[in-house]
Protein backbone atom coordinates (compact mmCIF):
# COMPACT_ATOMS: atom_id res chain seq x y z
CA UNK A 1 0.00 0.00 0.00
CA UNK A 2 1.39 3.83 -0.39
CA UNK A 3 1.94 5.74 1.82
CA UNK A 4 1.57 9.65 1.44
CA UNK A 5 3.24 12.10 3.55
CA UNK A 6 1.83 15.33 3.76
CA UNK A 7 1.77 18.54 5.61
CA UNK A 8 -0.83 20.12 7.93
CA UNK A 9 -4.21 19.89 5.76
CA UNK A 10 -5.00 24.04 6.17
CA UNK A 11 -2.40 24.78 4.71
CA UNK A 12 -0.75 22.33 2.33
CA UNK A 13 -2.03 23.20 -1.07
CA UNK A 14 0.32 20.58 -2.73
CA UNK A 15 -0.60 18.01 -0.35
CA UNK A 16 -3.90 18.35 -0.99
CA UNK A 17 -3.74 17.34 -5.20
CA UNK A 18 -2.23 14.12 -4.95
CA UNK A 19 -4.49 13.13 -2.05
CA UNK A 20 -7.35 14.67 -3.26
CA UNK A 21 -6.79 12.14 -7.08
CA UNK A 22 -5.85 8.95 -5.16
CA UNK A 23 -9.10 9.58 -2.72
CA UNK A 24 -11.28 10.04 -6.13
CA UNK A 25 -9.94 7.22 -7.67
CA UNK A 26 -10.40 4.94 -4.85
CA UNK A 27 -6.73 4.42 -4.69
CA UNK A 28 -5.32 2.84 -1.19
CA UNK A 29 -3.32 4.72 0.49
CA UNK A 30 -2.21 5.42 4.25
CA UNK A 31 -1.76 9.15 5.09
CA UNK A 32 1.12 10.35 6.99
CA UNK A 33 0.68 14.55 8.45
CA UNK A 34 4.05 16.28 9.46
CA UNK A 35 3.47 19.45 11.23
CA UNK A 36 5.34 22.41 8.66
CA UNK A 37 8.12 24.08 10.51
CA UNK A 38 8.54 21.38 13.21
CA UNK A 39 11.60 18.99 14.21
CA UNK A 40 9.50 15.83 12.99
CA UNK A 41 8.98 17.48 9.20
CA UNK A 42 12.51 17.78 8.52
CA UNK A 43 13.94 14.44 10.05
CA UNK A 44 10.74 12.60 7.66
CA UNK A 45 10.67 14.33 4.72
CA UNK A 46 14.59 14.80 4.22
CA UNK A 47 15.05 11.11 5.10
CA UNK A 48 13.09 10.07 1.95
CA UNK A 49 13.58 13.34 -0.37
CA UNK A 50 16.19 15.26 -1.52
CA UNK A 51 13.76 17.96 -2.27
CA UNK A 52 12.63 18.07 2.04
CA UNK A 53 9.00 19.37 0.72
CA UNK A 54 5.63 17.61 0.94
CA UNK A 55 3.84 15.46 -0.40
CA UNK A 56 6.03 12.21 -0.84
CA UNK A 57 3.80 8.98 -2.21
CA UNK A 58 6.27 6.32 -0.82
CA UNK A 59 5.26 2.73 -2.80
CA UNK A 60 7.19 0.60 -0.25
CA UNK A 61 10.67 1.91 -0.25
CA UNK A 62 10.45 3.94 -3.45
CA UNK A 63 10.00 7.51 -3.25
CA UNK A 64 8.26 9.91 -5.57
CA UNK A 65 8.12 13.58 -4.76
CA UNK A 66 6.83 16.93 -6.58
CA UNK A 67 2.86 16.55 -7.33
CA UNK A 68 2.87 16.20 -11.06
CA UNK A 69 5.71 13.22 -10.35
CA UNK A 70 3.22 11.44 -8.06
CA UNK A 71 -0.34 11.70 -10.24
CA UNK A 72 1.54 11.05 -13.58
CA UNK A 73 2.99 7.96 -11.46
CA UNK A 74 -0.42 6.90 -10.19
CA UNK A 75 -1.80 7.03 -13.40
CA UNK A 76 0.47 5.07 -15.01
CA UNK A 77 0.23 2.45 -11.96
CA UNK A 78 -3.82 2.53 -11.67
CA UNK A 79 -4.63 3.33 -15.89
CA UNK A 80 -7.96 1.81 -14.40
CA UNK A 81 -8.69 4.90 -12.68
CA UNK A 82 -8.91 6.75 -15.32
CA UNK A 83 -6.89 9.93 -13.85
CA UNK A 84 -6.29 11.19 -17.33
CA UNK A 85 -9.36 11.92 -19.90
CA UNK A 86 -9.06 8.65 -22.42
CA UNK A 87 -9.88 10.68 -25.39
CA UNK A 88 -6.17 12.32 -27.08
CA UNK A 89 -7.25 16.09 -27.43
CA UNK A 90 -8.70 16.13 -24.25
CA UNK A 91 -6.03 14.53 -22.24
CA UNK A 92 -3.09 16.85 -23.96
CA UNK A 93 -5.52 19.66 -22.68
CA UNK A 94 -5.63 18.14 -19.27
CA UNK A 95 -1.82 17.72 -19.30
CA UNK A 96 -1.31 21.48 -20.61
CA UNK A 97 -3.30 23.11 -17.93
CA UNK A 98 -1.80 21.14 -15.01
CA UNK A 99 1.40 21.92 -15.99
CA UNK A 100 0.13 25.61 -16.12
CA UNK A 101 -0.88 25.23 -12.93
CA UNK A 102 2.01 23.55 -11.56
CA UNK A 103 4.61 26.11 -12.80
CA UNK A 104 2.15 28.90 -12.91
CA UNK A 105 -0.06 31.76 -11.02
CA UNK A 106 2.78 32.68 -8.92
CA UNK A 107 0.77 35.78 -7.86
CA UNK A 108 -1.90 34.60 -7.15
CA UNK A 109 0.05 31.67 -4.47
CA UNK A 110 1.30 34.63 -2.49
CA UNK A 111 -1.34 36.88 -2.17
CA UNK A 112 -4.14 34.45 -1.12
CA UNK A 113 -2.37 31.66 0.49
CA UNK A 114 -4.71 28.34 1.09
CA UNK A 115 -6.51 28.58 4.35
CA UNK A 116 -9.23 25.96 4.82
CA UNK A 117 -10.55 27.04 7.64
CA UNK A 118 -10.05 30.82 7.66
CA UNK A 119 -13.07 33.45 5.53
CA UNK A 120 -11.22 36.13 4.72
CA UNK A 121 -13.31 38.45 2.03
CA UNK A 122 -12.56 41.94 1.49
CA UNK A 123 -8.53 41.70 1.47
CA UNK A 124 -7.33 43.90 -1.27
CA UNK A 125 -5.13 41.82 -4.25
CA UNK A 126 -2.23 43.39 -6.17
CA UNK A 127 -3.44 43.75 -9.68
CA UNK A 128 -1.30 40.58 -10.23
CA UNK A 129 -3.27 38.61 -7.77
CA UNK A 130 -5.95 39.78 -9.86
CA UNK A 131 -5.16 39.10 -13.55
CA UNK A 132 -4.10 35.12 -12.19
CA UNK A 133 -7.77 35.32 -10.67
CA UNK A 134 -9.84 36.50 -14.05
CA UNK A 135 -7.07 33.96 -15.92
CA UNK A 136 -8.28 30.75 -13.65
CA UNK A 137 -11.75 31.70 -13.83
CA UNK A 138 -11.36 31.81 -17.80
CA UNK A 139 -9.57 28.18 -18.03
CA UNK A 140 -12.61 26.88 -15.95
CA UNK A 141 -15.00 28.20 -18.44
CA UNK A 142 -13.49 27.40 -21.76
CA UNK A 143 -12.43 24.27 -20.34
CA UNK A 144 -15.95 22.95 -19.27
CA UNK A 145 -17.40 24.61 -22.81
CA UNK A 146 -14.91 22.74 -24.75
CA UNK A 147 -14.57 19.21 -22.85
CA UNK A 148 -16.98 19.08 -20.04
CA UNK A 149 -20.05 17.78 -21.18
CA UNK A 150 -19.73 14.49 -19.89
CA UNK A 151 -19.70 15.50 -16.04
CA UNK A 152 -19.73 17.82 -13.95
CA UNK A 153 -15.75 18.32 -14.04
CA UNK A 154 -12.90 20.23 -16.73
CA UNK A 155 -13.17 17.39 -18.57
CA UNK A 156 -16.40 15.82 -17.54
CA UNK A 157 -15.23 13.20 -15.47
CA UNK A 158 -12.70 14.04 -12.28
CA UNK A 159 -8.72 14.16 -13.71
CA UNK A 160 -5.75 15.03 -12.32
CA UNK A 161 -6.36 18.47 -13.70
CA UNK A 162 -9.04 18.94 -11.18
CA UNK A 163 -7.18 17.47 -8.62
CA UNK A 164 -4.90 20.50 -9.03
CA UNK A 165 -7.13 22.78 -9.48
CA UNK A 166 -9.21 22.23 -6.18
CA UNK A 167 -6.68 24.02 -4.02
CA UNK A 168 -7.61 27.01 -5.99
CA UNK A 169 -11.15 26.17 -5.70
CA UNK A 170 -10.59 26.07 -1.92
CA UNK A 171 -8.73 29.40 -1.79
CA UNK A 172 -11.41 31.17 -3.47
CA UNK A 173 -13.78 30.01 -0.89
CA UNK A 174 -11.72 31.31 1.54
CA UNK A 175 -11.61 34.63 0.34
CA UNK A 176 -15.05 35.41 -1.17
CA UNK A 177 -13.41 35.47 -4.49
CA UNK A 178 -16.92 36.19 -6.87
CA UNK A 179 -17.86 33.22 -9.34
CA UNK A 180 -21.10 32.94 -11.16
CA UNK A 181 -22.59 30.75 -14.17
CA UNK A 182 -20.11 27.26 -14.80
CA UNK A 183 -17.38 28.95 -13.01
CA UNK A 184 -19.34 28.72 -9.60
CA UNK A 185 -20.81 25.66 -10.95
CA UNK A 186 -17.81 23.82 -11.36
CA UNK A 187 -15.94 25.48 -7.93
CA UNK A 188 -19.28 23.85 -6.41
CA UNK A 189 -18.91 20.30 -7.84
CA UNK A 190 -15.12 20.22 -6.48
CA UNK A 191 -16.09 21.64 -2.37
CA UNK A 192 -19.22 18.66 -2.68
CA UNK A 193 -16.49 15.71 -3.22
CA UNK A 194 -16.79 13.58 -0.40
CA UNK A 195 -12.89 13.74 -0.91
CA UNK A 196 -13.08 17.36 -0.20
CA UNK A 197 -15.70 17.47 2.35
CA UNK A 198 -13.10 15.21 4.24
CA UNK A 199 -10.35 17.16 4.11
CA UNK A 200 -12.13 20.50 5.13
CA UNK A 201 -13.20 18.61 7.81
CA UNK A 202 -9.70 17.32 8.83
CA UNK A 203 -8.11 20.68 7.95
CA UNK A 204 -10.90 22.36 10.63
CA UNK A 205 -10.03 19.49 13.34
CA UNK A 206 -5.97 20.39 13.43
CA UNK A 207 -6.91 23.95 15.25
CA UNK A 208 -2.91 24.42 14.47
CA UNK A 209 -1.91 28.22 13.50
CA UNK A 210 1.36 28.48 11.60
CA UNK A 211 1.94 32.44 11.32
CA UNK A 212 4.60 31.74 8.22
CA UNK A 213 1.43 30.54 6.37
CA UNK A 214 -0.55 33.08 7.50
CA UNK A 215 1.21 36.49 6.24
CA UNK A 216 -2.26 38.83 5.57
CA UNK A 217 -2.95 39.18 9.21
CA UNK A 218 -1.30 42.31 9.35
CA UNK A 219 -3.78 43.34 7.01
CA UNK A 220 -7.02 42.29 9.65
Amino acid sequence: MYTLIIGNKNYSSWSLRPWIALRVAGIPFTEQKLGFFTEEFSRRVNAVSPAGLVPVLLDGEFAVWDTLAICEYLAERHPEARLWPQAPKARARARSLTAQMHSGFGALRQALPMNVEARLPGIAFPEAAQQDISRLQAIWHDTRAEFGQGGPFLFGDFSIADAFFAPVVSRFNTYGIAAAGPVRSYMDAVLALPAMQEWTRDALAEATFVPEDEPYRKHR
